[in-house]
């Protein structure tokens, strides 16, 4: 999955505990963060360097690759992006029928019907299989982010009443929490396609970059991951890209609307029995 991390070995996911063990050993005082705006936000920009924008400055090769069903808002955005920048980019807007076939595989491989690790996973699926119709095998996500930029609902709960410290213990736990949360699922799929999915938001350098952050620079009321955005448009993204609304990558594809539509026409009332119907058939 990601070779800085080491977090596979032979083929395997590491165990629970090592991965555990790791993110301890990065594990900081709350008490010694910074709290310099600027100067997280040139040390962000410096860490943050395997992203499309900056891949482009750098004049590397690749492609971007998005998925989702009709009126897909992560579609619609990325068309956006890759026309700005001239990024080579392709995408595909799946029918409700290659949709559920999708889902079945990403059920079936994980023998889960779970509907955030179905629709979740279908994103990387179908994303997947594009990018090895074009005899692409590597693949960069965004992996991380959300932990280390305090990107999650759960952030916000852990920042009632400006408690940041709280916040910033909540960024850590769910790190630890990613290997039975998000690795698994994310590296199963990977490896039944052969594909080698790669995570720099997971680098150790650019936790250790982004844990230090005082947590005051990364959610307030109004806004998720704040530094990292403000670091993007000091690298040069425009800000209508950068302060885009975070949106999860289910319903960025739409695939959550999706399983809906898909289980009514199934006959089910709740999405969670159709998806349960999909994992015994």
């Amino acid at each position: 999955m990601t070779q800085v991390l080491g977090i596979v070995k032979e083929g395997k996911l590491i165990p629970e505990d090592l991965w555990v063990k790791f993110v301890n050993g990065l594990e900081n005082d709350f008490d010694e963060l910074e709290t310099n705006n600027e100067r997280a936000k040139r040390e962000l920009a410096e860490a943050v360097i395997l992203i499309a924008f900056v891949s482009k400055q750098l004049k590397c090769n690749f492609t971007c690759y998005t998925v989702g069903i009709e009126n897909s808002d992560d579609i619609a955005w990325a068309k956006k992006v890759a026309n700005e920048y001239g990024f080579n980019f392709k995408y595909k807007i799946l029918s409700l029928d290659e949709f559920e076939n999708i889902l079945k595989s990403v059920i079936k491989i994980l023998g889960d019907a779970d509907i955030v690790k179905a629709s979740v996973g279908s994103v990387l699926y179908s994303a997947g299989k594009l990018a090895l119709s074009d005899g692409n095998n590597i693949l960069f996500g965004g992996l991380g982010s959300e932990e280390i930029f305090a990107g999650y609902q759960r952030h916000e709960e852990a920042l009632k009443e400006n408690n940041f410290e709280a916040l910033h213990k909540e960024c850590w736990n769910g790190l630890k929490n990613m290997r039975k949360r998000d690795l698994t699922r994310d590296f199963t799929i990977a490896k039944q396609l052969g594909v080698d999915l790669r995570t720099p938001f997971l680098d150790k350098e650019l936790i250790k970059i982004a844990m230090n952050v005082h947590p005051m620079l990364k959610l307030d009321k109004n806004n998720k991951k704040i530094i990292l955005r403000e670091a993007a448009e000091f690298i040069g993204l425009k800000k209508e890209f950068a302060w885009r609304k975070k949106q999860a990558a289910q319903y960025g594809s739409n695939f959550v609307n999706g399983i809906e539509k898909l289980a009514k026409k199934n006959g089910f009332k709740m999405k969670k029995d159709y998806l349960q119907s999909l994992l015994v058939k």
